[in-house]
């Protein structure tokens, strides 16, 4: 049977083994039957045959005789060593430091570790900081469905509200609208699909009535539609053609202009790039992190005066970057988009570089110990070594969240207020 005693209980008891008939009681052979050479060799000087010795006595315990015993110390959980674990992207790597075989609770206190810890309840948080960019998040471009001449463009910097014209071609705007759905046909009586409820939820909050606003182009939508032309001073037709309305998610701000007026242009041909109105962070992450990017979740700014600014994920988009050079492979990257909620903290900044927080997890209300605590045991997992004035015993634990140096812990005897032991 495999001797498993640990520092809390007593050894298991000895059994001797049968008593040999031929020994004397003082241990020596009667001389009728001298001991072999063997059996010579296998007493200790002094003392009876080594054979003779309850079970489990090592052959180290016996000494001469006269001589003083050796305290035989009561052996303890098995401990291979302390550990040092380094978080890696949400990972803890666990790197084994050699330490002794731990001492027990009848040992003195010399053998207590020299550096403690307590026991404490705290909320852990998995977090990761990258570098972002604060602007106005990332850019779309404008890409004329019309043919014909620039006529009017905005400068850089430019707010374009809904109704109001992106850009004119031929004297006549291109008229902003909000909607994700970007305009891909002509849209006239009969036509049905999520693109004309599109239109007339704006026409609808244009003012423009009289519609259901549903998928269905009605002659009533073309009535509605012939006022919004006369109103921008277009041709009262009642059919919107493909490349008068651009929509955009919400209102839009010009970032660059990439045409200029009297300039020719195509269907297909870029005309300008546009942002959102709002102040917002744009962070490139690797592949490999993007578990922290998830939208709608909280994060943490770090403006360049130091103030810490709210934010949320608002977009998270996967980005393939071409091969730099020959030979080497394309890169893919996580982009995020995160709004601020306090605008006006940024106001200040037009472009800068800030720093980004992520918390991939959180457990509220947890023990936790600094990861120098734990031991690993050869039996296998993690344990602690719990103090208690001048003893100590060995305290198996099963590990949660690692966060910041520290480390979700629970077992039995693991309270909030003990001590435990640091790494030597």
């Amino acid at each position: 049977m495999t001797d498993r005693r640990t520092a809390s209980g007593p050894p298991e008891p000895s059994v001797p083994r049968t008593p040999d008939s031929s020994v004397a009681p003082n241990g020596n052979r009667d001389p009728l039957h001298p001991a072999s050479p063997s059996e010579r060799d296998s007493r200790a000087p002094g003392g009876p045959p080594i054979s003779s010795l309850p079970v489990g006595t090592d052959s180290a315990d016996v000494v001469e005789a006269g001589a003083r015993p050796r305290r035989r110390r009561r052996r303890g959980r098995a401990v291979v060593a302390g550990l040092v674990v380094v978080a890696a992207g949400g990972a803890a790597a666990v790197v084994l430091l050699g330490r002794p075989q731990a001492s027990t609770a009848d040992d003195s206190a010399a053998d207590l570790p020299p550096a403690r810890a307590t026991v404490t309840r705290q909320t852990l948080h998995d977090s990761y900081t990258a570098d972002g960019e604060l602007g106005y998040g990332t850019t779309t471009t404008a890409v004329s469905r019309l043919a014909g001449t620039l006529t009017a463009v905005p400068d850089s910097g430019t707010g374009v509200t809904r109704n109001q014209a992106l850009y004119t071609v031929d004297g006549q705007p291109v008229v902003l609208m909000h909607g994700a759905m970007p305009a891909y046909r002509p849209l006239s009586t009969d036509t049905e699909g999520p693109d004309v409820r599109q239109l007339e939820e704006n026409l609808a909050a244009l003012g423009y009535t009289g519609f259901t606003v549903d998928e269905e182009f009605t002659a009533s939508t073309a009535d509605a539609v012939e006022r919004w032309q006369a109103d921008l001073g277009l041709a009262e037709t009642g059919v919107v053609e493909l490349g008068r309305v651009a929509f955009a998610p919400g209102d839009v701000r010009v970032d660059s202009v990439a045409a200029g007026i009297g300039q020719p242009v195509r269907p297909g041909d870029t005309v300008l790039t546009y942002s959102g109105t709002a102040k917002a962070v744009t962070v490139e992450l690797a592949a490999a992190d993007q578990r922290v990017a998830v939208k709608g979740a909280a994060v943490e700014i770090s403006l360049p005066d130091d103030r810490k600014v709210a934010g949320t994920v608002e977009r998270v988009s996967t980005v393939i970057e071409p091969a730099s050079g020959q030979g080497q492979e394309p890169t893919t990257k996580v982009e995020v988009v995160v709004g601020l909620a306090d605008q006006q903290a940024a106001a200040a900044y037009a472009l800068a570089s800030v720093d980004v927080t992520f918390t991939a997890q959180e457990r509220e209300d947890v023990l936790t110990v600094p990861v120098a605590a734990l031991l690993a045991l050869r039996e296998g997992g993690y344990g602690v070594e719990v103090v208690n004035g001048d003893q100590s015993r060995y305290v198996p634990v099963t590990t949660g969240l690692f966060a910041d140096g520290w480390v979700e812990v629970s077992g039995a005897g693991i309270e909030e207020g003990v001590t435990v032991g640091m790494a030597k």
